[in-house]
């Protein structure tokens, strides 16, 4: 199957900022990452991710995240590039 890339908000808590789990998402799945945005205060932390790879590792990869108590949400591509 071809690699796809989907965008996502991830919306956490900032005492989870202090986990490297972007880091963490990279040795852990077969995907390549890009963070398109980023900001920490000290209530919250929200990044907008781009993964590539494979749809059931990304799929596998936004569980995980979940688990760790990440929200994220996909952004739409065509709501950005209108």
């Amino acid at each position: 199957m071809a690699n796809q890339s989907q965008r996502y908000w991830l919306t956490f808590a900032a005492e989870r900022a202090k986990r490297p789990l972007i880091w963490e998402l990279s040795k852990k799945f077969d995907l390549i990452f890009d963070i398109r945005s980023a900001s920490v205060t000290d209530k919250v932390g929200l990044i907008a991710l781009e993964l590539t790879g494979k749809p059931k590792t990304i799929a596998t990869a936004v569980k995980w995240l979940r688990r760790k108590k990440v929200e994220v949400d996909p952004i739409e591509l065509d709501v950005i590039e209108g």
